[in-house]
């Protein structure tokens, strides 16, 4: 990241801008640093000015405890103020839950995307991240970082044999230096349900996303985020999981920020 900015609390956030046009923030998810989303930033910056940063506790970004999420939508406000004082906002998965409390908190926000924010459709599924949250907390408090990256995986469906092929392969250093920050993605997600009180106040246009190919759930949360924001909308990335593809999600973003 070549460019740092100081967030309220005095945090370094560290950032990198590219591009030409209307101004975009791209919000990382769980596990991530803003390398993860600069291919998407790439396939963006031919027609949007596009800034991807490391998220606190992350990358080339500081930490200054306690955590709070008030504190990541500082960093944001940090950011907006840095590149120009009003931005649209992406954020995929976790970061997209992020995207929509900064929204919500009343930032200078022009529009805001989300793409398959993982919200609890049903009681079980509040019932489960409830139980996540639990023991992430237990495994972060006793230092086991190793053990809070399988529950993670876990929880995201990743199955056995691939989460004990990934402890033993070269990224599970890497991993486990950034898993204190599961626990700060676990508190934008709130009590897991889609927040509609705060989104009844983001008055900026809003897209939620689900993938064409991804589980009937995604599409019912990103439907209730849409029907709860006044200027809410649905749409589908064709042919797309979780696992989006940039150059396919690009095409798709930059309509709706270019506007």
């Amino acid at each position: 990241m070549e460019k740092k900015t100081l967030s309220r609390d005095g945090t370094r956030i560290a950032y990198e801008r590219t591009g030409q046009g209307p101004s975009v923030v791209l919000v990382s998810g769980a596990m991530s640093t803003g390398a993860t989303v600069a291919p998407l930033a790439a396939e963006l910056s031919a027609r949007l000015d596009v800034t991807v940063y490391d998220r606190r506790g992350r990358g080339a970004s500081g930490d200054t405890e306690p955590y709070a999420v008030e504190r990541e939508v500082e960093d944001l406000a940090a950011l907006i103020e840095a590149v120009g004082g009003e931005v649209s906002l992406y954020g995929m998965s976790s970061g997209g839950a992020l995207v929509l409390r900064a929204a919500a908190s009343g930032l200078p926000v022009r529009r805001v995307a989300v793409y398959e924010v993982p919200y609890a459709m049903d009681d079980a599924a509040a019932r489960a991240a409830a139980e996540y949250t639990d023991r992430l907390a237990e495994a972060l408090g006793q230092g086991r970082r190793g053990d809070a990256v399988e529950l993670f995986l876990r929880f995201t469906g990743l199955g056995e044999e691939m989460i004990q092929g990934a402890r033993q392969s070269p990224m599970w250093a890497g991993l486990e230096s950034v898993a204190p920050s599961l626990a700060y993605d676990d508190a934008v997600m709130g009590d897991s349900r889609v927040p509609r009180s705060g989104l009844a106040s983001v008055t900026a246009p809003l897209l939620a996303l689900a993938g064409g190919a991804s589980d009937a759930w995604w599409h019912e949360a990103a439907r209730a985020i849409a029907e709860a924001a006044p200027g809410g909308s649905y749409g589908t990335v064709a042919g797309q999981t979780h696992m989006v593809e940039p150059g396919v999600l690009a095409p798709v973003l930059t309509e709706f920020f270019a506007k």
